[in-house]
């Protein structure tokens, strides 16, 4: 992941849920993967989280990959306080 373009567009898949277990898939189209990595691990609930993948440049990334996505110092965004 050292290659990583975080201006490219970003294709964001995740598994809503509720109650008992997984209802749908959602999809959004990000005009760039940091935002993509930005909605997932700011705004998405942890639920939904564990079950989401990016997809970018042809490669697929799943919750842990997009946890070091995020705290990379390439990320381009300023993060949330821990």
């Amino acid at each position: 992941m050292i290659n990583f373009d975080y201006a490219v567009p970003g294709e964001f898949y995740s598994r809503k849920r509720s109650g008992r277990g997984p209802t749908g898939l959602t999809y959004q189209r990000f005009d760039t993967a940091a935002e993509a990595i930005r909605f997932a691990i700011e705004d998405l609930p942890s639920t939904a989280f564990t079950s989401c993948m990016l997809e970018a440049s042809g490669e697929r990334f799943g919750a842990r990959e997009l946890r070091a996505l995020y705290a990379s110092a390439r990320y381009p965004f300023q993060r949330l306080s821990p």
